[in-house]
């Protein structure tokens, strides 16, 4: 039975879509592996409003200057404007789309939760449990996970073939780490079979 009201055993659980935008994916700061994962973050997010569970959009945007971008990134902004706010590429890939019910955070750093409101925000609607998808994973999707694990959130998970990194080895070694610190890595179809919502 699906959960279209977020209720039910998936009411505590958030899906955390991570810098899925275009500058990233395919544009000017690509990751190598991004564009073979979107077939699987699209799913993700499918069986995710399916059960009913929160979907918590995590984009980056910069501004137009790059005042606001980490020192060590300011020189991509002689170049290109990296997800600066309002670009095309700050867009999300084709595919994905923010519905109503789902929640867009905007950060400007690694970590979904650093200098936001993130925190805050699945705290006062329950969430104690989060799956994380997105590029990449040794910077965001790894800040965002140790960062979880260390305000306590009570199970966190990183579907492991909807997550990417420019490389594999690179890829594999921060799943690795993540994992070591109690993070359940799961594929997508091990996830989607957890759900008992497994979309073929």
């Amino acid at each position: 039975m699906a959960l279209e009201d977020g209720g039910g055993k998936w009411k505590n659980v958030a899906l955390l879509v991570i810098d899925m935008q275009k500058d990233f994916i395919s544009g000017s700061v690509k990751v190598k592996g991004g564009e073979a994962i979107v077939p699987n973050v699209i799913k993700a997010v499918q069986v995710a409003r399916k059960c009913g569970i929160h979907i918590v959009w995590v984009v980056r945007e910069n501004d137009p200057l790059g005042r606001d971008v980490e020192l060590f990134r300011r020189h991509f902004y002689d170049k290109t404007n990296m997800a600066s706010k309002g670009s095309v590429g700050a867009e999300l890939v084709d595919g994905l789309i923010i519905e109503e019910n789902d929640y867009k955070l905007v950060k400007t750093r690694f970590s979904a939760f650093l200098n936001t409101h993130l925190h805050s925000y699945l705290h006062t609607n329950g969430i104690t449990d989060l799956v994380i998808t997105g590029v990449q994973t040794p910077n965001c999707i790894r800040q965002t996970v140790f960062d979880a694990v260390s305000l306590d959130y009570k199970h966190v998970s990183v579907i492991t073939d909807a997550t990417a990194a420019a490389t594999s080895d690179v890829h594999t070694a921060n799943i690795f780490d993540m994992k070591n610190i109690g993070v359940v890595t799961p594929t997508l179809e091990e996830w989607c079979q957890s759900t008992e919502q497994y979309i073929s």
